[in-house]
């Protein structure tokens, strides 16, 4: 067991260093690795405010002269000490907390196995208030305390400042917070026969003499440092002293030779964020606005594994409660350093994001041939669906590959001047694989951390402009055509920060577009569009032309809108449109043969006769998820008649396809349940 740290609290008069303490006292009480020193003071029992031992002059004397004392030292006419036995409390494991004095740091530091000072700090407008509430001193008195000069600190000693600036329970969380974190740990590295391919794994000895390896246990990583060389790595404890001694720190074949040290170096272990991000982290608990560098360094911090879930989760807190425009633009950058980056050769690289959520909406198939049969160069990565019936990247693959790599992406758009692929494996952020970890389970959703994230990994793909369909309805992110307007005016703001061309449009998602609702289905109906079939779905047609208009409206040699959506209408109508999408299919690798719709049907009818008044998209798409969409592509809904048009009882609405009759006969019963349709005479 390795032994415990010595903390010495100290601060001038008016920090709150005392209110602290206490706060702290009660808030680890129940927490046998601390131990609370009492204080022995030749001052009454009855005077100050401190809970002390009282005794008498002589008294502490003799007790002095009888080794009693770990430390003593005199301060304002007293005498003060701290009892022997704390040191046996060190041996143990224990950490101790002691309220101290400046004067007895450099002859306690060589008393106790291992000191940390913690400061309590507070600006001097804050103290000076505290002074004053308190009434003991005058206004010159407080004057001249404010004015007296601080000792600083031994440079060798390790220290901790706790800025006591807010309110109590802030500054208690703060002291709390400094006496629990772990304590940087010195052991002599050793390379572990455990090939861990590309994850830095080190392992800590379960009966340490140095660490107590729970400390560092958890989803954090940790730093491992030494002569100058430095690695992160996650934790885990061996309960075998053969393998490792308790002095020793295992490593994994990947983090030795990141390390770059020979067996036996000694190196530190610390889990601590830089305090650069920490105070970045408490100014923004505060509600304080972070500039650029701040959040950089935060958010480094944060994917490095530097702080406890608690501590991320209440910054993703405060940043949903208020991020500023500079702040989204700040916060989508710093995105960017921890994203895969693509550069491309290109005046215009344009790209186009849906936020989603309405079925059948599949106009990226048709919008990404037009554009790219057009010449301009349009890279699109694509996500899958999460909650809906189909994402792109879904519908994409009944028909071609679409996990490409960085260097497929690039060969493609050399051949086709466009793709449609998964993001899942081009986007891959850093930062979203420890935020959705916190923010999924603790159901957060801020719309200004989302138009960061967006952005940012267009930025990453290399794009100049990007377009933006913001759908709104009930089962849309935007409920509102106002609350859609505003989203589209921040898209805008923050794209013109970053320094990307946005344009952001609002469309109604109160209905499905197109009648397929799940992969194979909405891919045949983009081919009916792109075949130029009479029987292709007019909304769907009519929205992919109006967002490949709107992006061809960027090559200026088109000279205008007008220009543009002809030329779009022309290359639909001439099959360049679907000419592009066979060289972007045939590049990316055909599906031979494409997924076909699933054979097993059943008819969800009428049960009134009247009008279609609304389609629950919600509901549309649990059918079909119950059919097994989209993990089946073959799977989903024939949407046979839609909003506005009459009909009978009997009428077939929709047809169910799936690829097995288990699964068409689970979603025609749920069908039953709630068909999606609301119809009134």
């Amino acid at each position: 067991m390795p032994a415990g740290t010595f903390y010495l609290v100290v601060g001038p008069s008016g920090v709150g260093k005392d209110t602290l303490l206490d706060g702290a006292r009660a808030a680890l009480k129940d927490n046998e690795r601390f131990v609370f020193a009492r204080r022995t003071i030749t001052r009454a029992a009855d005077a100050g405010d401190e809970d002390h031992e009282a005794v008498t002059p002589a008294e502490f004397a003799r007790r002095k002269q009888a080794g009693a004392f770990l430390l003593t030292w005199p301060a304002h006419g007293l005498e003060y000490g701290l009892s022997a036995s704390l040191a046996e409390d060190l041996a143990k494991g224990r950490n101790v907390v002691a309220n101290g004095s400046r004067a007895t740091i450099a002859e306690l530091a060589t008393r106790v196995p291992r000191l940390v000072v913690i400061e309590i700090t507070a600006p001097a407008e804050v103290v000076a208030i505290r002074l004053r509430e308190r009434g003991r001193e005058t206004a010159d008195q407080i004057a001249g305390r404010l004015a007296r000069a601080t000792p600083p600190l031994p440079l060798q000693v390790e220290k901790i400042t706790v800025v006591n600036d807010t309110d109590v329970a802030t500054g208690i969380a703060r002291l709390v917070a400094a006496l629990a974190a772990p304590r940087p740990g010195r052991l002599k590295v050793r390379a572990l026969p455990i090939d861990s391919w590309r994850d830095h794994l080190a392992y800590l000895p379960a009966h340490g003499t140095s660490v107590i390896a729970a400390d560092f246990l958890g989803p954090q990583r940790v730093e491992i440092s030494g002569n100058g060389c430095s690695i992160r790595a996650a934790v885990h404890v061996i309960d075998d002293k053969a393998l490792l001694k308790p002095d020793e720190i295992g490593l994994s074949r990947s983090a030795f030779e990141a390390l770059g040290l020979p067996d036996g170096t000694t190196v530190y272990i610390e889990r601590t964020p830089s305090p650069e991000s920490a105070a970045a982290l408490r100014a923004k608990l505060r509600g304080d606005e972070l500039d650029d560098g701040q959040i950089r360094r935060l958010i480094g911090d944060i994917v490095d594994g530097r702080y406890p879930d608690r501590e991320v989760a209440a910054f993703l807190v405060a940043a949903t409660r208020g991020l500023t425009d500079r702040e989204v633009v700040a916060l989508a950058r710093a995105r960017v350093d921890f994203a895969e980056k693509i550069a491309w050769d290109e005046k215009i690289v344009v790209d186009k994001h849906s936020m989603g959520g309405i079925p059948g909406s599949r106009i990226t198939m048709i919008v990404v041939p037009l554009v790219a049969a057009h010449g301009l160069t349009i890279p699109k990565t694509s996500s899958r669906a999460i909650t809906s019936a189909a994402g792109t990247a879904d519908a994409m693959e009944t028909v071609a590959r679409v996990d490409l790599t960085v260097a497929d992406v690039k060969r493609v758009v050399a051949q086709a001047r466009g793709c449609i692929a998964w993001n899942g494996r081009l986007n891959h952020s850093a930062v979203d694989d420890v935020m959705n970890a916190i923010t999924r389970p603790l159901g957060l959703d801020s719309t200004r951390w989302s138009v960061a994230s967006i952005l940012s990994k267009k930025l990453a793909a290399g794009s100049t402009h990007v377009i933006i369909d913001l759908p709104y309805g009930p089962q849309a992110k935007s409920k509102t055509r106002e609350e859609a307007r505003e989203l589209a005016t921040l898209f805008e703001r923050i794209g013109q920060g970053l320094g990307l061309t946005v344009e952001a449009h609002v469309t109604d998602g109160t209905r499905p577009v197109g009648r397929g609702v799940g992969p194979a289905l909405e891919v045949r109906d983009v081919l009916a569009v792109l075949d130029n079939d009479p029987a292709a779905p007019a909304d769907l047609r009519d929205k992919a032309l109006f967002f490949a208009g709107r992006i061809l409206t960027w090559d200026p040699a088109l000279g205008g809108e007008e220009n543009a959506w002809q030329r779009a209408a022309e290359l639909l109508t001439s099959g360049a449109g679907r000419d592009a999408l066979d060289r972007i299919v045939e590049a990316q690798g055909r599906r031979t043969p494409p997924v076909q719709p699933g054979s097993f049907t059943r008819a969800v009818k009428a049960e009134r006769s009247g009008i279609v008044r609304s389609i629950d998209g919600w509901a549309i798409a649990g059918i079909a998820r119950s059919a097994g969409a989209p993990g089946d592509q073959s799977a989903g809904l024939d949407l046979l008649r839609g909003v506005g048009d009459s009909v009978r009882a009997g009428d077939t609405l929709y047809v169910i396809h799936a690829g097995s009759d288990a699964d068409v006969a689970r979603a025609h019963a749920l069908a039953k349940k709630t068909s999606g349709y609301l119809i009134d005479g």
